[in-house]
């Protein structure tokens, strides 16, 4: 009885010290700074929330993404628009101030640095440009923008870009109504893998990697847990068959050397300075990039678009100018796109109040003071893009679809930031505006459409049409 009372109280108290250890281990920061002794730092205002959790969960309540949501309103009209929190295990200062998120955007590798969840890594592997970071991040980068200039140069990008783009359409010709994120994330597949890998629609193995590629994408963003069944192991484990697949993809090429193909990878495969894996990780990161964030784009416009008779005669004004000027079945070049000029407010217009992307993971490397307080070394920071997007005071009515608001670029390059900015700004969201400019050109010369009622983009914080954003379709008159 002894031995049983004895053995009672230690696993008590190592229960007691567990909990002890993680409330204290929660709260720490709150007193002491990155090398352990008091700080006399001035640290924004705000909340640590739960122990461990912190407030990650009340963060990611869904809400629709052309608000700020709940949690973000709540805090900033508490604390200002910079606030500290506890968010995805860490200590983390929460921007929604336009200049601070610029100056964190403009200072990556001197004050901060890109610092996502470690499961991520998990997931897009330790190579992946979006976790590389330093000089490994700076080498891949110019890797990628050099692929991206010459494919964006090359005729037959933009030719293939609006053959697919006139095969949906196509498809369309009998059908009343179509399911519209379904069609867009077609479509964006179809075009990154036909011009990373050369692959066509109809090829099995394009089929293949699509359907693990959609494994891969429902893990990203879940809970940490690898256990079998689990999003997110699903996730490591589709990874791991698109890499192997991308692997055969390639020593296809090389044993077949006399048959040279002119898209992504045939350009990689010619780069020295990168390893095998790192090939590899560079076609999963240009199929992410290429196909969530276009599709999303695209979706947002015909949402937004949908609503809006009047952009939407703009547009088609637009189009049948600049299809006016062509011989029936002539592709449309370079020239073409742009003179597209409202179309390109469109789409600006739509990364602003549609928010592909809401925020992104940095850390500080050192105590960083902006206006009157400080970031502590090691703390994490999250610049809310969505929240400087739907600002008043920076977009006047900022929660109405206005692309005419972009008829100055009055500093763009701060009021707009959908794809990140400074030395980690997406280097492929030229090629998706490509893409877009030019399914818009041929959507809105040939269809009306109503958007049905409940459809909306929702971030969770990945940004989806949960009902599938249903159009009801209308062929315009010849």
């Amino acid at each position: 009885m002894g031995e049983e009372s004895s053995l009672l109280i230690i696993v008590t108290t190592l229960v007691i010290s567990f909990v002890i250890g993680i409330i204290l281990n929660h709260f720490w920061p709150l007193f002491f700074n990155n090398n352990g002794t008091t700080t006399t730092l001035v640290i924004p205002k705000g909340t640590f929330g739960w122990p461990l959790l912190g407030e990650t969960l009340s963060f990611l309540k869904p809400h629709p993404s052309n608000s700020i949501g709940t949690f973000l309103q709540q805090h900033c009209s508490r604390y200002g628009k910079v606030f500290k929190s506890h968010l995805f295990f860490s200590p983390t200062v929460v921007s929604c101030d336009q200049d601070l998120n610029y100056f964190i955007l403009q200072n990556e590798d001197k004050l901060f640095q890109c610092s996502y969840p470690k499961p991520i890594h998990g997931i897009l592997g330790k190579v992946s440009l979006l976790v590389a970071v330093g000089d490994t991040h700076k080498r891949l980068r110019n890797v990628s923008l050099s692929l991206i200039s010459t494919i964006k140069s090359k005729p037959e990008f933009i030719n293939d870009v609006e053959t697919l783009a006139l095969q949906i359409l196509q498809s369309w010709k009998d059908k009343k109504q179509v399911s519209f994120w379904e069609e867009s994330r077609k479509f964006s597949f179809n075009v990154i893998v036909k011009q990373v890998l050369g692959l066509t629609p109809d090829d099995p193995q394009s089929a293949t990697i699509l359907q693990d590629f959609l494994a891969f994408m429902r893990g990203l963003i879940s809970l940490p847990l690898y256990i079998p069944g689990t999003p997110y192991a699903r996730a490591v484990q589709a990874r791991s068959r698109i890499s192997s697949t991308i692997k055969a993809i390639i020593e296809e090429r090389r044993r077949k050397d006399d048959s040279k193909k002119n898209d992504f990878l045939e350009i990689l495969l010619c780069v020295d300075t990168l390893s095998e894996d790192e090939k590899v990780s560079f076609v999963l990161d240009s199929l992410l990039g290429g196909y969530e964030t276009t599709s999303l784009l695209m979706a947002m416009i015909v949402f937004f678009v949908g609503h809006s008779q009047t952009v939407l005669h703009q547009l088609k004004e637009e189009h049948d100018n600049i299809g006016s000027t062509k011989e029936k079945e002539e592709f449309l070049n370079w020239e073409d796109y742009k003179k597209m000029d409202f179309t390109q407010k469109v789409i600006n217009e739509a990364l602003r109040y549609g928010n592909v992307v809401k925020f992104v993971h940095r850390k500080a490397l050192k105590d960083v003071k902006f206006r009157d307080y400080v970031i502590p070394a090691g703390w994490k920071v999250l610049p809310v893009f969505s929240a400087v997007h739907l600002d008043p005071t920076v977009h006047p009515n900022a929660l109405h679809f206005n692309p005419w608001r972009w008829e100055s670029d009055e500093q763009i390059c701060k009021k707009l930031t959908p794809f990140g900015g400074g030395s980690r700004c997406c280097p492929g969201f030229e090629l998706a505006k490509v893409e877009v400019a030019f399914f818009l050109h041929h959507l809105v010369q040939n269809y009306r459409w109503e958007v049905q009622e409940g459809e909306g983009p929702i971030a969770y914080p990945y940004v989806e049409f949960k009902n599938g954003l249903t159009i009801r379709l209308h062929q315009n008159s010849i």
